[in-house]
């Protein structure tokens, strides 16, 4: 109890960013995430955009008049081939970012790659395997990890105030209509891939890596999308700890009704929050949180106040990481090849749903 005054208040959530916060970004994309996430983040953080390409030019030219940047790029060629670019933002789909990548590594860019990294697993694999023998920086944008009640919540566990984990819990019930976004209305792959995905690499980030998991998806009566909306995901580790993710964007009720919440439990303790960015999403509110621990206090619940949301401040996150990465001369935590892991689990996901049964991380290789 000596340092709870102040420790408990101190969950150290807020993104690490490097000194060097100069190093130069070129962003690939010019569509709604990169206007809502990336450049609003990006400023906030003071990192420097060189430029911006994207096949619609008149989007990259709006989007370079907007935030202050210099360059609009008429190809992606051009913007490889610019010497002030050290880091390329990949914001594109799964579908063209295996080329994408490959191109910029071979230019010797280090690389910020979107999530999901990519369409396969196999394509997942060879991203690693080009950035590896290319010897650049390569991250994923799975910036979960960097939402305040995630980032706050592995503060505590690492901590060990919930003593030994046990159970991580993560439910959504919202209404989201994924058919506004043109290349989701087609894919089969929709939510465990879309979505869900930056549940189980926030569990996976918490907890370690999973043995199996069992994965269940369905559709809503009369949805534009042909993939799975509605998603139930369990995971085993080993020993006794486990981990749900139960997922809905069908939600018919009222506002007030909808709910994004997470809960952590362990043999001393125990977190339970909120995910803000999916209340009354887009516009959202800040992450909430809540933690007990008879480590620190026997009746009391400790309920510190977060500031910043998911979107779009935990895209300073995977940036910040991937510079520090550079900076430090070392892999970044959120690496290709950790992400991997959560790639094994995606496509583990669709695995059980086809054959409806556990699948094993290690059969993914």
């Amino acid at each position: 109890m000596s340092n709870l005054d102040t420790e408990w208040l101190d969950l150290d959530y807020k993104p690490a960013l490097p000194n060097n916060r100069q190093m130069g970004i070129g962003i690939v994309g010019a569509g709604e995430i990169v206007e809502s996430c990336h450049l609003p983040a990006y400023k906030m953080a003071g990192f420097k955009v060189v430029g911006i390409f994207d096949l619609n030019k008149e989007r990259s030219t709006k989007l370079a008049a907007d935030f202050g940047i210099g360059k609009v790029y008429g190809s992606y060629e051009e913007l490889l081939a610019d010497s002030e670019v050290l880091i390329v933002d990949l914001a594109v789909p799964a579908k063209v970012q295996p080329k994408l990548v490959e191109q910029a590594a071979k230019a010797g860019k280090h690389i910020l790659c979107q999530k999901p990294l990519a369409e396969s697993y196999e394509e997942a694999k060879g991203i690693a395997e080009v950035c590896r023998a290319a010897g650049i920086k390569a991250a994923v944008n799975q910036q979960m990890r960097w939402s305040p009640g995630i980032k706050a919540s592995h503060t505590i566990i690492q901590r060990g105030w919930l003593g030994d984990l046990l159970q991580a819990t993560i439910s959504v019930n919202v209404k989201q209509e994924f058919a506004n976004w043109t290349f989701l209305r087609e894919i089969e792959t929709l939510e465990f891939m879309y979505h869900s995905i930056h549940y189980m690499d926030a569990i996976r980030f918490l907890f370690g890596k999973p043995e199996y998991i069992y994965a269940d998806g369905a559709r809503f009566p009369g949805q534009l999308t042909k993939g799975e909306t509605r998603t139930l995901l369990h995971i085993r580790f080993p020993g006794e700890v486990r981990g749900l993710i139960h997922d809905n964007h069908n939600h018919i009720g009222t506002l007030e009704d909808r709910y994004a919440t997470f809960r952590f439990e362990g043999t001393e303790g125990i977190i339970k929050g909120t995910n803000g960015s999916l209340y009354n999403y887009p516009v959202g509110r800040e992450d909430t949180i809540s933690y007990y621990s008879r480590k620190l206090h026997p009746d009391y619940w400790f309920t510190p106040e977060l500031h910043g949301k998911w979107f779009p401040h935990a895209f300073m996150g995977t940036m910040g990481e991937l510079m520090l990465a550079i900076e430090q001369e070392r892999e970044p935590s959120n690496s290709v090849e950790d992400n991997l892991d959560t790639m094994r689990m995606v496509f583990g996901a669709y695995t059980s749903m086809k054959e409806n049964r556990a699948v094993y991380l290690s059969e993914m290789d």
